[in-house]
């Protein structure tokens, strides 16, 4: 008699699947994805923003077109303002204060005039940079570009505007006979350097104020502060000769007079080397450099931080 066996059917486990096991991040990684808005490395940063510098170009020029598009008198106010500004402050310090300390008038005048429009370039520029980021917060949030776009481009409005501005300048300096000459080429050179500094203070003020938003309204202080310790209407050697050296020496070696003084010796024959700091042209390119390379990275560090909470 046969025997019929009937074997156990056998659990048949299925294969592993290949992502099992791995964590969310470890998953992302496998598959190639990152997260959004992540900071790139700083040279892919680099990479980004000299990819963009068409936008930055033509988002300066129209910032620069809309600034004055409600008045009458429209981009004639880019020179007109600083000129007021240079004739408030010639009637005070000039003729009430008599700061020109030994200065003719053929001297002081083109001296104020230069003082106010090199420091209003500097003060324009930190404060589009302190709004850059929260007076945009529209844009940032709404397109994917390195943020560092747009405080570069407001410095590069400012120097745009100061450009525009150097004739009227040109013609100041002219009409109180101060005529071109080899020096006038220095003007190059030193507008080089002060926009490499503007550009890495206002990126600087751009990541601060993106932070805190109120310190757009405390910088104007600050501004005023630093135009009055800075010489804009005074010769700083000549205006504390009476006073310790060290003071004088501090003054002129902050950044903003130290680009004064450069583009005045350019401009003015009388205005000669016994009014500038030692080594003023390497603390002027040192300036340039630290601000700009620091400021950059300083701004670079918190990129994905921009335009959220």
């Amino acid at each position: 008699m046969s025997e019929t066996t009937h074997d156990a059917p056998v659990a048949v486990s299925a294969p592993a699947a290949p992502d099992e096991g791995l964590t969310a991040r470890e998953l992302a990684e496998k598959h190639g994805l990152s997260v959004s808005g992540a900071r790139p490395s700083l040279i892919e940063y680099v990479r980004q923003l000299w990819g963009r510098r068409h936008f930055i170009l033509a988002f300066s020029q129209a910032k620069l077109t809309a600034q004055y598009s409600q008045a009458k008198l429209g981009q004639l106010w880019q020179v007109a303002t600083p000129l007021l500004n240079a004739a408030v402050y010639f009637f005070i310090f000039g003729l009430l204060l008599e700061a020109d300390r030994g200065m003719s008038r053929d001297v002081y005048i083109p001296f104020l005039v230069t003082g106010v429009f090199v420091f209003t370039f500097t003060q324009s520029s930190v404060m589009a940079g302190v709004r850059a980021i929260s007076g945009n917060l529209g844009l940032v949030r709404a397109l994917h570009f390195p943020r560092a776009a747009l405080p570069v481009s407001f410095a590069l409005q400012q120097l745009q505007q100061l450009l525009f501005s150097m004739i009227v300048l040109f013609a100041v300096a002219i009409g109180f006979g101060h005529y071109p000459d080899l020096s006038w080429v220095l003007i190059v050179p030193v507008l080089v350097l002060q926009f490499c500094f503007n550009t890495g203070l206002a990126l600087i003020m751009a990541r601060a104020g993106a932070k805190t938003p109120d310190l757009a309204q405390l910088m104007p202080f600050v501004m005023r502060t630093w135009m009055y310790a800075s010489g804009v209407m005074f010769s700083i050697p000549i205006f504390l000769a009476d006073k310790p050296a060290w003071i004088a020496n501090v003054l002129q070696w902050n950044p903003a007079a130290i680009y004064m003084d450069l583009m005045r010796f350019a401009l003015i024959d009388d205005y000669g080397s016994q009014y500038l700091p030692d080594h003023v042209w390497a603390v002027a390119g040192g300036w340039a450099v630290l601000f700009a390379v620091g400021g950059f990275v300083y701004f670079w560090k918190a990129e994905e931080r921009y335009g959220r909470g």
